[in-house]
């Protein structure tokens, strides 16, 4: 008879087998991904339907798809998964934190600029702790955060934002968003090859060649609701671009961008001037659980946070008039 430790092993290669189909979508790659031969992750499927008692997978030559009862258990088995993830880093870390790992999530806009200096300060704090980084979407960030599947992550917040039931979000800073143009130019990105100046308006922003992001960065979603709401159409040059092209574009001068302040610091290539009339801003928030406590690593990595953000935004700094940090309960 196998043991009781054996059986939770088994149990969760069983989930972990399923949870990997479920997310790609394919048998093959989901083999590959959990370095498994296909048949032996085909029969931790059968095995984990046989005991739930029900298809948990439809398969198709098109791919996978999930039953309904699949549906139902999913979230469950990445809460499951994360939650025995972080009973094996609570005990790894007994020792303290010469060992475990972090999940930190963040939009592409901060991972180049805010979590860039979070996890410098942090590897050099603790150097025994592997860091994962995903970079998503905000409310596909909080959604992670609420199956388990993230430690901590970093969001951009509109107004009201609702999170899952069992995420919260601490406010951390409330930064400027900015025109940049290319340096080399001279900042003669703008209309008419007239230099930016001190401050941009949006109508002028309107007339000058834009290059804009992917529609799925929630910085292009706040951007296009001021322009809509200005009822302006801006002059796009290039569309659909991702964080690290939009700097090049812009450092090559086919166009200007609205970014983050925090973008523009250590990039000479780029001159930034200020957004006015109106002046546009975001909320950047900590999201965490709520459920759980967060392991000995995670809560190290919310403390480096909060002093990063107090380092950036502290007075006399480049970024002290742009950037200002929410007082936090």
């Amino acid at each position: 008879m196998l043991s009781c430790r054996y059986r939770i092993a088994v149990k969760l290669d069983q989930l972990r087998s399923f949870e990997a189909v479920a997310r790609i979508g394919h048998f093959t790659r989901a083999a590959e991904e959990l370095y498994l031969a296909q048949p032996s992750l085909s029969r931790q499927i059968a095995s984990l339907e046989a005991e739930v008692g029900t298809e948990l997978l439809r398969r198709a030559p098109a791919g996978v798809t999930l039953t309904a009862a699949g549906e139902v258990l999913l979230p469950i088995a990445r809460r499951m998964l994360a939650d025995a993830g972080a009973a094996r880093q609570q005990l790894d870390e007994l020792a303290g934190l010469a060992r475990g790992s972090v999940r930190l999530g963040a939009p592409p806009t901060l991972c180049v600029s805010l979590v860039a200096d979070v996890l410098a300060a942090y590897r050099a704090a603790h150097p025994g702790i592997e860091l994962h980084i995903t970079e998503a979407g905000s409310r596909s960030l909080v959604q992670a955060m609420d199956e388990g599947a993230l430690d901590l992550a970093l969001v951009v917040t509109r107004g009201a934002q609702s999170t899952a039931p069992a995420t919260e979000l601490v406010p951390l800073l409330s930064e400027e968003l900015v025109v940049i143009s290319s340096a080399e130019a001279g900042g003669d990105a703008g209309e008419r090859g007239r230099p930016l100046g001190t401050g941009v308006t949006l109508v002028q922003l309107a007339t000058m060649p834009q290059v804009v992001f992917n529609r799925s960065y929630d910085l292009r979603v706040a951007t296009d609701a001021a322009f809509a709401a200005a009822g302006l159409a801006p002059t796009i040059a290039v569309e659909g671009a991702e964080m690290d092209a939009v700097l090049r574009f812009v450092e090559r001068g086919i166009g200007v961008a609205v970014v983050p302040a925090m973008v523009v610091i250590d990039r000479p290539g780029l001159r930034s001037t200020r957004l006015v009339r109106p002046q546009l801003s975001r909320t950047v928030a900590l999201a965490r659980r709520t459920d759980v406590g967060p392991s000995a690593a995670a809560a190290a990595m919310q403390q480096v946070i909060f002093q990063t953000v107090d380092r950036l935004a502290a007075p006399g700094t480049e970024l002290a008039e742009r950037v200002s940090v929410v007082a936090r309960a």
